[in-house]
């Protein structure tokens, strides 16, 4: 794999604690919990971790906070959305947290569907939302890299604002780097313009080829006035020994989220987004596309990352990951459950095959 490339982990901040055929852990949201997951992510080769968010689980910033004092090289990757933070406060909390550990800050911009009105938040249409996203993003970068910034737009204004404590460059690094998602047209327009990384879930090949393609081609007629677009993949890898242990494991789980013995997780209650609707679809092609994209889980409740699963030995799911880097991808959000074990496990025997 490229020198570029780096891995991410996902850190479960949610309060269900059993979901995708596993057995239930009634601590696993406590600070002990998480902060092994953080110091075995340090331990055995990772970058950092994704953190979620969502009305109804543990606060994404908090929890990312707490580990970042637990660790020495952690880098929480911090779901947020633009409704539930106003962009000076977030500008100026990521600035302090990226301030007190040194750099490490990194942060995902979600833009889909959630509890709005449990926190006081209300969207309109599709448009409305991302041209929200859009106003956010942009603001945050310019408070993060300018002094006195005001700013009038028709979501937000900030007057004569400077955020401290002032960001630090760590190399070409000005500001924490904002990862964004989405597959509809808006969307990409957004990060066409707006977004370091867009992140992509775990579909075959062409399709990923197509859309980096439009989305290099939307920079250029847009006029993007940032660095070079990044793209990143967030899946679900499940690894093992050998291959036909893991596709019997893979088999087993899938087997246990159609009888519903993975708990009450549903992954579809909300309203599908299009990059979620283009992974159910992909099961109509066949449960296995490319050399080993597992699309069954998508059909009993898996959604978002978990929606498909590249399985195989840790050489068959390096193999793939090294295909979807000659498509220009660099930033990898991986992750399987048991959280820690497969924290471990991955990074012993798949990580040295990529770094």
């Amino acid at each position: 794999m490229s020198s570029r490339s780096e891995f991410l982990w996902y850190i479960p901040n949610d309060i269900k604690s059993g979901h995708r055929g596993d057995v239930a852990d009634p601590d696993h949201n406590s600070l002990d919990t998480l902060t092994s997951q953080a110091e075995a992510l340090e331990q055995h080769g990772w970058k950092g971790a994704l953190i979620g968010t969502g009305w109804g689980r543990p606060d994404t910033f908090t929890i990312a906070t707490a580990l970042v004092a637990r660790t020495t090289t952690f880098e929480p990757l911090i779901a947020v959305r633009p409704g539930y933070w106003r962009p000076a406060n977030f500008a100026s909390s990521a600035a302090t947290l990226d301030h007190l550990s040194g750099g490490r800050v990194r942060v995902n911009v979600v833009s889909g569907p959630d509890a709005l009105a449990a926190y006081g938040d209300q969207e309109g249409d599709q448009a409305h939302r991302y041209a929200r996203t859009k106003e956010f993003m942009r603001l945050v970068r310019r408070l993060w890299t300018e002094e006195n910034v005001t700013f009038t737009g028709e979501y937000f204004q900030v007057a004569a604002s400077t955020v401290a404590p002032r960001l630090a460059p760590v190399g070409d690094r000005r500001h924490p780097r904002l990862y964004f998602g989405g597959a509809s047209e808006a969307a990409e327009r957004v990060a066409a313009t707006e977004a370091d990384v867009q992140l992509f879930w775990g579909e075959p090949l062409d399709g990923l080829r197509q859309r980096i393609d439009r989305l290099k081609s939307l920079s250029k007629a847009l006029d993007r006035d940032l660095p070079p677009l990044e793209f990143g993949l967030r899946i679900t890898t499940l690894v093992r020994d050998t291959t036909e242990q893991a596709w019997a494991d893979a088999e087993a789980k899938v087997a246990k989220m159609a009888e519903g013995a993975a708990g009450s997780w549903q992954d579809h209650r909300h309203g599908i987004a299009v990059g979620q609707r283009r992974l159910l679809d992909l099961a109509r092609k066949g449960d296995v596309l490319d050399d080993n994209l597992y699309t069954a889980p998508g059909k009993f409740g898996g959604g978002g990352a978990g929606t498909t699963w590249l399985v195989g030995s840790a050489e068959d799911v390096a193999r793939s990951l090294r295909k979807y880097e000659e498509l220009g991808i660099t930033q990898f959000v991986l992750s399987d459950t048991p959280y820690l074990s497969e924290i471990k496990r991955q990074g012993h025997q798949l990580l040295p095959l990529l770094t």
